[in-house]
């Protein structure tokens, strides 16, 4: 664990505490807020340092001048109110005066102690450890108040990580609002009424901390508290009395109050540039990197702090939290960092381990910086099974849908993850919303991955979309269907809806036109209920909706060929034919597929040349299948190229397969040509034109 900023180092160096009555800086000084031990003056806090007290208070009408500084409303208690068990440290024992008289209205709140003057006394340094230390190990926000109710003398620092601690445990139930119980505690309120009037007399450390808590604690930002100290914080950044640390908690609270687009957050980032960041804790850099984060349109204008803080990065990976980890690997996403790809491998190094330990929220965060990045490894892939195949029916439906989204985005064919999806979904099916089924089965034919529970899956698939057909986005359920034609589960029962001009209008949006991947789509579709659906009768698909090509430069239904290994397999066949005129390159079919090569034979078998048209009696068509025409880990065949293959034969094509892998173990043209002629002509030993 890294060790913690303490409170009374000056604001740009390390300095020690100075000793007693030697004179220090405003910015340096560090005041002490001194609670009396037994807090006499309240009627319900009469044990001595009780944690039974501190558990259960009734609500005590002594205090409301301080809830003045926690609550923007009017009050008009006496001054008497504020003498809270309060003394002051000045080397001996001050107990506070009894009597006053009513304040008038209006008239600003006095303090118990008086005005500080001087420091006269500090705790040792190893003793303002000791105590941090033992509110690290408290486990209830009571006990931390027992502890701080107990001490004579209570440093700012002390105070402000007791605040911190607070913050920690109360963050453990949740973003629920503030903690009330806590911000109705008489002493949680008498350390914030101490620090609102020692303000200009804590140390920046202090401040900034205290400031940080309380905005975590959700405390009202328009109250006279919350509004001193970030007067006093935007006082001190003015100053540039703030060292890194406490910069980066500064920019935090700033941006949770005010928003990114304050400018004291311009501020914070340019103060930050002429800092050493090399010397930032982790979780200094975690909050460095969500300032940036949350200003993703100022990213050009402090790349330079990017660079060196991606660079400092790389060397505190290894002491990273889950949570960390995906807040880091999401900042980089959403700052763009692609040239920071040293810092997302290491990152990705450390995430297999940890995979077990992330919430949904974070393995959604780094699932989506893999994606977005082009990271994907076995390790990673393996850890994954083994965490979705172990706990496939207690995940969460969200965690489900993103790993097999993610294997179905980086084309990875993986049978664990994939068959433990489908007893998910067969299982527990109302769990899944609309766009997390879409999610979950899209992979599935663009895969081309048919589990061992298909017909189950796929029933309850269809029960699921007959009954809220209406819930599901257009485009997902678009994307939904047209996955299922791909691996042969058609969806002819909604054929009629799909192709309907109600659904298409609601298809198309606000836009004037549809996209071309839905026309595409749609196109497919429809001529898959020609060629494998005959028995459907169902509306059709209109020729303005139907596009005449599948290969597109983005987004395209087919693959484009491999360059070279088209190259390789056109040298073969001018080889094995003996010249260039007997086969045709690139030919677009009138159903809308594209044939790498097509070859033309007569009844006899003879090879025809290209332009010849009659006496045809077969066309052959070569597929020359590339490494993108699989999945990224096997020789599968993706679903969008076995569908074009299924089409084709059922066209009338001789469907010939030239695969990238039987091509890369040929070790001379002499072998190609052979090859080629087995490939073509396996009934005869030559081939004939």
């Amino acid at each position: 664990m890294e060790p913690r900023p303490r409170a009374g180092y000056s604001a740009r160096g390390r300095r020690p505490h100075q000793a007693c009555g030697q004179s220090r800086t405003e910015s340096d000084g560090m005041a002490f807020v001194t609670l009396r031990r037994n807090l006499c003056h309240l009627p319900d806090l009469r044990i001595h340092g009780a944690l039974a007290a501190l558990k259960s208070r009734p609500a005590n009408p002594v205090l409301h001048a301080s809830r003045e500084r926690l609550c923007p409303r009017p009050c008009s208690l006496q001054a008497e109110s504020f003498r809270v068990g309060l003394r002051r440290a000045c080397g001996r024992k001050f107990h506070a005066e009894n009597g006053a008289g009513p304040r008038p209205a209006g008239e600003p709140l006095s303090s118990p102690v008086g005005p500080w003057d001087r420091l006269e006394q500090s705790l040792p340094r190893e003793q303002e450890q000791v105590h941090s230390e033992r509110l690290d190990g408290f486990r209830s926000a009571g006990e931390v108040l027992a502890f701080v109710s107990s001490l004579d003398t209570l440093p700012d620092g002390v105070a402000a990580r007791a605040l911190q601690r607070l913050c920690e445990l109360e963050k453990r139930h949740g973003d629920r609002g503030p903690p009330a119980d806590l911000l109705e505690d008489s002493v949680f309120r008498a350390v914030c009424l101490q620090l609102e009037q020692e303000l200009p007399r804590l140390s920046g450390t202090s401040l900034v901390a205290a400031f940080r808590a309380l905005t975590l604690l959700q405390v009202d930002p328009q109250s006279s508290l919350m509004g001193a100290l970030a007067a006093e914080c935007q006082n001190r950044l003015t100053r540039g009395g703030l060292d890194a640390p406490s910069l980066c908690a500064l920019g935090e609270s700033l941006i949770t109050l005010q928003g990114p687009g304050c400018a004291a957050v311009d501020s914070v980032l340019c103060q930050l540039q002429g800092e050493n960041v090399e010397t930032l804790t982790p979780e200094n850099i975690m909050a460095l990197y969500r300032i940036l984060q949350a200003c993703p349109e100022k990213v050009s204008q402090h790349q330079a702090l990017l660079n060196r803080l991606n660079s400092v990065s790389l060397s505190v990976v290894s002491y990273l939290s889950p949570k960390s980890i995906s807040q880091m690997l999401s900042a980089l996403v959403v700052l763009d960092q692609t040239q920071a790809l040293p810092l997302v491998i290491k990152l990705g190094k450390h995430v297999v381990r940890h995979i077990p330990r992330f919430t949904s929220e974070e393995l959604g965060k780094v699932l989506d910086a893999f994606i977005y990045f082009g990271q994907h490894d076995r390790f990673f892939t393996k850890a994954l099974e083994q965490h979705v195949a172990a706990l496939c029916l207690s995940l969460d439906a969200e965690v489900v849908s993103r790993v097999v989204e993610y294997c179905g985005r980086k084309l990875i064919l993986s049978q664990p993850i994939l068959d433990a999806a489908a007893e998910t979904f067969v299982c527990q099916p109302e769990k899944f919303s609309p766009s997390q089924i879409s999610k979950l089965i899209e992979p599935f034919g663009k895969l081309n991955y048919l589990p061992p529970n298909a017909p189950a899956l796929f029933g309850k698939l269809e029960a699921r979309l007959a009954t809220h057909f209406s819930y599901f986005p257009p485009k997902a359920l678009l994307k939904l269907l047209h996955s299922c034609s791909l691996i042969e589960y058609h969806p002819v029962n909604f054929m009629p809806k799909i192709f309907s001009p109600f659904f298409l209008q609601q298809l198309q949006g606000e836009g004037s036109y549809l996209d071309r991947v839905s026309l595409a789509q749609l196109t497919q579709l429809f001529l898959t209920s020609v060629l494998e659906c005959p028995f459907y009768k169902g509306p059709k698909l209109l020729p303005k909706y139907q596009v005449k090509s599948f290969l597109t430069p983005c987004c395209s239904l087919e693959t484009p060929v491999d360059f070279q290994l088209y190259k390789s397999v056109m040298i073969g066949l001018i080889d094995l034919f003996g010249a260039r005129l007997y086969f045709a390159s690139k030919v677009l079919t009138p159903y809308c597929y594209t044939i790498d090569v097509e070859i033309k034979l007569d009844e006899e078998g003879f090879v025809l040349p290209v332009s010849v048209d009659e006496d045809v009696y077969k066309r052959v068509a070569l597929c020359i299948d590339g490494p993108q025409r699989f999945c990224s880990n096997g020789k599968h065949l993706l679903g969008k190229e076995a569908i074009k293959q299924r089409h084709l034969q059922l066209l009338g094509y001789q469907v010939v397969q030239v695969p990238y892998h039987e091509i890369e173990v040929l070790k001379s043209r002499l072998e190609l040509v052979e090859y080629l002629q087995r490939k073509l002509f396996p009934q005869n030993t030559a081939a004939r034109w």
